[in-house]
């Protein structure tokens, strides 16, 4: 194992977590495991490649129907905490140590604690992310309840496509979520089992019933390393990729001793379409500030499946998160505006029978407590109903929006952070992704303006952006030559994103391995200069 010295400032969290013990039982885990990653992920490429020369869509799988037509089997229950878990705080990166600690004495029932879509996954922000769980986790917080008394600890690992670039075994980067998952597992599996909170994870991006066999494998191996008993680690799965939507039972049904249940994520699944079959003009996903939204039968499909499904099967299904943020006088307007449109949101949600669902803003949390929820009854999802696009065009508003998030995302990464705020909502990789995949969408298939009758085009993309960018340098408080300069940088980034002839199958994925972000973490941490903020890479 090689592994890199520790980022200034966090010498002592880095010897407290890279210890001896640890990093030998890492690298046993990377060593059993690397091989069955690699694997999975050929099969992504293998699939896509299939879909793209064939022609075909995906179905309901032939080998797997008996799974689907067993009415017996059923998931193992879920412990006592994890029972009635209405409402998490999404987006919930730990490196934050405040927002961390003031999400811990919340109401909320559990934290989606995020090394993931709201996490710039930066070495520093990794180690002070898995220092201050551990730090939870051994009751050292002082202003925080003790770990049995706080809202569970949802714990989200990076997703198969990102790597550590910080540590190798044998030769070879280790995958992001083993490293994650490795820590967190050694240093505070065995505290969280015996203080009846844990071990609880989400699993972000599964596209197969196969990957949910090689977690639930990872699982049990780790749990024999560690003597705990089989079905101590329970996982909820992220189902946010149209592949995965076809495969949710047989994903309850590989992780049954393990599974907490199934989430909907609706920007990184709509994302997904564009991903998969983005080049294919019957699936030009119109534009998503107008026409997307948990009402369209593709996203009200793909939830009824996720709920029945979870519900047959006894599992617990639970909804996306709210990101609008609420104005800070409750008396106000704009107050009780933004809490009427979060509950109509949530209703939708409701209504279909979700277990619960999340929100970003802590203010939010008790009055979604208070909604009551309800069950659905039972009903029939065909393939053409989640493949089902729907019907709507693009405005230029929504165009612009998008450039705008995806350029401000990238800025955030620059930054070293994994979400930001923009116009009322807090934005993160899953909103970033849906718009930058909508405008390399929109070039592709030349789609006209509703407003102008425009033609979306590299060159007016490019005009938009330098428009875009008086208002982006207000919102990201753009006071130096370097920050203008980081700005700069990121449009650049965007605007090759969306120019490329093949699309990139994850930003996240680009992103991390871009000298440009990995340099900007370099200079960062070491304190370059003023303007010498690399230009990206051609």
């Amino acid at each position: 194992m090689e592994l890199e010295p520790s980022p200034p400032g966090l010498e002592a969290e880095y010897r407290t977590i890279f210890t001896a013990g640890s990093l030998v039982f890492l690298q046993e885990l990377v060593s059993a495991f690397d091989e069955e990653v690699d694997k999975i992920l050929r099969l992504r490429i293998s699939r896509k490649t299939h879909l793209d020369l064939s022609g075909d869509l995906p179905g309901f799988c032939e080998v797997t129907a008996p799974v689907r037509s067993d009415p017996t089997w059923r998931v193992r229950p879920v412990p006592q905490r994890l029972q009635r878990r209405h409402v998490d705080v999404g987006d919930l990166a730990p490196c934050d140590t405040q927002r961390f600690i003031q999400a811990l004495s919340s109401p909320a029932q559990g934290l989606q604690v995020d090394f993931d879509d709201g996490n710039c996954p930066t070495y520093h922000n990794q180690i002070k992310g898995i220092y201050n769980v551990y730090r939870a986790v051994h009751n050292q917080f002082p202003n925080a309840p003790k770990i049995s008394q706080a809202p569970v600890l949802m714990l989200r690992p990076r997703a198969w496509n990102m790597v550590e670039h910080n540590m190798m075994v044998k030769g070879k980067e280790v995958p992001g979520p083993l490293c994650d998952f490795g820590f967190l597992m050694f240093h505070c599996g065995k505290l969280l089992f015996d203080s009846e909170s844990g071990p609880f994870f989400y699993l972000s991006k599964v596209e197969s019933y196969m990957e949910a066999r090689l977690w639930n494998n990872i699982f049990l191996w780790t749990e024999q390393k560690l003597g705990l008993p089989v079905g101590s680690i329970k996982a909820t799965v992220l189902i946010e990729n149209v592949l995965s939507a076809f495969e949710m039972e047989e994903i309850l049904y590989e992780l049954k001793d393990h599974s907490a249940g199934l989430n909907c994520g609706i920007w990184d699944y709509s994302a997904s379409f564009v991903n998969k079959f983005g080049h294919r003009g019957a699936f030009l996903l119109p534009d998503r500030s107008k026409y997307v939204n948990m009402e369209k039968l593709f996203l009200r499909s793909y939830m009824d499946l996720l709920v029945q499904t979870c519900h047959r099967r006894g599992a617990l299904a639970t909804g996306g998160m709210a990101a609008l943020l609420l104005p800070q006088d409750r008396d106000s307007a704009p107050y009780r505006a933004a809490l009427a449109n979060v509950t109509r949101l949530k209703l939708l949600e409701i209504k279909a029978g979700v277990d619960g669902f999340m929100v970003y803003d802590l203010g939010l949390i008790e009055p979604m407590q208070k909604e009551l929820l309800s069950s659905q009854d039972d009903l029939t999802v065909t393939p053409d109903d989640l493949l089902c696009m729907p019907v709507g065009g693009v405005t230029l508003y929504g165009l612009k929006y998008n450039i705008a998030v995806g350029i401000l995302f990238i800025d955030a990464w620059l930054k070293g952070k994994g979400h930001f705020f923009y116009r009322g909502q807090v934005e993160d990789s899953a909103t970033a992704e849906i718009s930058r995949s909508q405008v390399w969408q929109w070039i592709r298939h030349q789609t006209q303006l509703e407003d102008d009758s425009r033609v979306v085009t590299r060159g007016l993309v490019t005009e938009l952006t330098q428009e875009v960018m008086g208002e982006l340098k207000v919102v990201t408080r753009c006071h130096t030559v370097r920050e203008e300069q980081r700005l700069l940088t990121a449009a650049a980034m965007f605007l090759e994103v969306v120019q490329k002839r093949d699309f990139p199958e994850f930003l996240t994925t680009y992103l991390n391995l871009d000298h440009t972000f990995l340099s900007s973490q370099a200079k960062r941490h070491e304190g370059g200069a003023a303007g010498d903020m690399p230009r990206p890479k051609l």
